[in-house]
């Protein structure tokens, strides 16, 4: 009981368009059961019209064509009236398609207009010129690197490059361990071999 009661109603989809439309549907409905129950009411007329003449009561006859002729003319009305109604829904319908129709359109400009407070015009063009500073600044090092490069070196570059684009490992020369510029061990003493020689020499040719 409780949550029956208190629970909220859901507000209605059904707007007043759909309700001028329902009410004209309505009469348009009432009008064409009133134009089949005239026409179906003129036809046994004018059948009694016919058997009327053939009995002889020719004035009843003609009586009764006049009232068939003045039904006749409620017909045509009535036809035009079912007309006028249909337009009219139909002319509702259209509008109710049109105001989709803009409010999808204000919707979207809603969207435009939030986008361009994100981004301004200034903020694109910002975003252009680093662009176009960033490409101008890559092409000044592809072009210095061309510059600085032989074909020997950019015949080592092609064959590094096929190299890793088929997996292979390209071997580069090993660093020297020693100092450059270092002299070895050897060489450090055969300036005092050769002292030690000479030494000698001088002494033999003393004595």
């Amino acid at each position: 009981m409780g949550n029956v009661f208190g629970r909220k109603s859901q507000p209605s989809r059904v707007t007043e368009q759909d309700k001028a439309i329902l009410q004209l549907k309505q009469q348009r409905d009432k009008l064409k059961q009133y134009q089949k129950r005239i026409y179906l009411q003129l036809q046994k007329e004018r059948l009694l019209a016919k058997q009327l003449l053939k009995d002889g009561k020719k004035e009843k006859a003609m009586l009764l064509l006049k009232k068939k002729r003045y039904q006749d003319q409620l017909l045509d009305k009535t036809e035009n009236q079912i007309s006028n109604l249909e337009h009219m829904v139909q002319n509702i319908e259209f509008m109710q398609i049109e105001m989709k129709v803009i409010e999808g359109l204000k919707v979207g400009n809603d969207c435009l207009k939030s986008m361009h407070e994100i981004m301004s015009i200034e903020d694109v063009e910002r975003i252009l010129d680093e662009t176009q500073e960033s490409i101008d600044y890559q092409k000044q090092i592809d072009e210095l690197l061309a510059g600085a490069l032989t074909q020997e070196d950019e015949d080592a570059v092609l064959v590094e490059l096929e190299a890793i684009t088929q997996g292979e490992y390209v071997a580069l020369p090993e660093v020297p361990t020693e100092p450059i510029g270092g002299v070895p061990e050897a060489a450090k003493a055969e300036p005092e071999r050769r002292e030690a020689k000479n030494k000698t020499e001088r002494e033999m040719l003393a004595a």
